[in-house]
């Protein structure tokens, strides 16, 4: 059964939310990461640990940042999707995808047997990469 009127308000209203709050993060974040100098985290006399926490501590900024901005993506993209009136269609199967599924996750583009297989199919192996 299609998404109505309603059920769409109540995800773009959550989609909205999420987004704002998230753009507001993003920014507060890169703000911080920009205002911490090396010397800041690592100390005026740094040994090689220290330069690790730095590094580390640094690493991890930029991975916050990088994770925020691919769910901001995420999160345009369904509100295109939206725009577009295929907002709740399957990317792969074209199928509906459930409206529980997108209460829980308003950024889903695909039904929950579709997302089983890509996870499946798309796996990473466990284990060293070297």
């Amino acid at each position: 059964m299609p998404l109505t009127l309603e059920q769409i308000e109540e995800l773009t209203a959550a989609l909205r939310t999420r987004r704002e709050a998230l753009a507001a993060e993003t920014h507060a974040e890169a703000d911080r990461a920009r205002a911490e100098s090396y010397r800041d985290i690592a100390g005026s006399v740094p040994d090689t640990g220290d330069d690790a926490v730095a590094d580390l501590l640094s690493d991890l900024d930029h991975a916050e940042i990088g994770r925020d901005i691919a769910e901001l993506r995420a999160i345009d993209a369904a509100l295109d999707r939206i725009a577009a009136s295929t907002y709740g269609q399957c990317e792969d199967c074209g199928g509906e995808i459930e409206f529980e599924r997108l209460r829980a996750n308003p950024i889903a583009n695909r039904c929950f047997a579709c997302q089983a297989i890509h996870e499946k199919t798309f796996a990473q192996p466990r284990g060293s990469t070297l």
